[in-house]
């Protein structure tokens, strides 16, 4: 015999993963919807007039994401200019195939979209990248140059805040790797709703407190279209053991996720730890948030440029001690790295000239170590 639905007289269709509250379709879209207002009206997430990036891949997350900002957008008078923007790695297969899900959903909203791919960013596409470098540290670049390009798209296309995807059991994820890896700096503002905020281009996660499982359950009952294929390269990410021990604490205890995100929340870091953290600045040779001199993304490619892929990965000492091969400090490096820069120089170049120079700023999260999560999503 079929329950009835804990908000009104019609029959319940599923039971509410967050609350367990069995409900109809009707009164789970309202709840989810009405949840993300809350979440977004409560943290001050935008101001009218704002022109807002939605980060977008085409997966179920950036897809519900695009469909609830424009939906309640227009059902709360949010007053913002939205927008798609999309950042092409290069992974055959994979992302040619989700863009082309996020070009009908431009077509379904009636929002323009922007693409920018690693190739015209960087000189190289990630396929380009995992044969120089095999899998072990793949997300390392892809995450490092995303977050920077979605701050170079943002830019370009002149937004006051992109908003990601991030839902509460990536931020729960998140949250268990860096307790394992003992990294305070991210520790302390993972659990951020706004992270970059001391740049021009903040981002906001609107589905902080929503539930993955919520998300999967709103894209299929509202049928959605959305890309559900795995990144080729995802299997190789240590973010998935964290995904399966979020899982099984949620099967076993389905409040472990906000548990998780609510005690972060009340954690306080110690002013020893806050001292040592690095202060932002901006790169010296692109011009984008740092937590160094070069930024990680220049780092990165510069060790692709010069044979040396293995640059900037890892502990920040092999770092230094890899460009201490090449005989050359920050300042030379920058010098004698410019040319190889390609297209990255080129478009700091456009930047430059269609914003102001507080722009080149555009924060990310500090951008030391591996990728926290697929950035698309930081």
């Amino acid at each position: 015999m079929s329950k009835q639905c804990a908000r009104c007289p019609q029959k319940a269709a599923l039971r509410r993963p967050k609350t367990s509250e069995q409900l109809c379709k009707s009164c789970f879209f309202r709840c989810l919807e009405d949840e993300v207002h809350q979440t977004i009206s409560s943290s001050n997430l935008f101001k009218p007039g704002e022109r807002v990036a939605v980060a977008a891949s085409g997966g179920k997350d950036s897809t519900v994401l695009a469909h609830l900002m424009t939906l309640l957008n227009e059902r709360h008078n949010y007053g913002l200019d939205l927008f798609l923007l999309s950042i092409d790695e290069g992974i055959a297969g994979y992302r040619d195939d989700s863009l082309e899900t996020v070009k009908r959903n431009e077509q379904t909203y009636g929002i323009p979209l922007k693409v920018l791919s690693y190739r015209e960013l960087y000189g190289w596409s990630m396929d380009e990248i995992v044969a120089q470098i095999g899998t072990k540290n793949n997300c390392t670049f892809c995450g490092v140059f995303r977050r920077q390009a979605l701050d170079r798209g943002g830019v370009l296309e002149r937004a006051n805040k992109i908003a990601t995807g991030h839902n509460a059991d990536d931020i729960a994820e998140t949250i268990l790797l860096n307790m394992i890896r003992g990294d305070v700096p991210r520790l302390s503002r993972c659990i951020n709703i706004v992270t970059g905020g001391e740049g021009p281009l903040p981002r906001v996660k609107p589905f902080k407190y929503t539930y993955e499982k919520e998300i999967v359950m709103y894209a299929y009952f509202k049928k959605l279209d959305y890309f559900s294929t795995e990144c080729v390269y995802a299997p190789f990410a240590a973010r998935g053991f964290a995904r399966d021990f979020v899982k099984d604490l949620e099967a076993a205890r389905p409040s472990a996720i906000m548990d998780l995100i609510h005690s972060a929340e009340s954690w306080t870091i110690s002013q020893g730890a806050q001292d040592q953290m690095p202060s932002p600045q901006s790169c010296q040779r692109c011009g984008f948030l740092s937590s160094q001199a070069l930024c990680k993304a220049c780092i990165l490619l510069e060790g692709l440029n010069s044979g040396l892929p293995t640059l900037g990965v890892g502990r920040k000492n092999q770092g230094n001690k890899d460009r201490g091969k090449r005989g050359g400090g920050a300042a030379a490096a920058a010098a004698a790295g410019g040319q190889q820069l390609g297209g990255l120089i080129q478009l700091k170049l456009e930047e430059e000239e269609a914003a102001p120079p507080a722009a080149a700023a555009a924060a990310a999260a500090a951008d030391v170590g591996d990728s926290a999560v697929c950035a698309t999503k930081p």
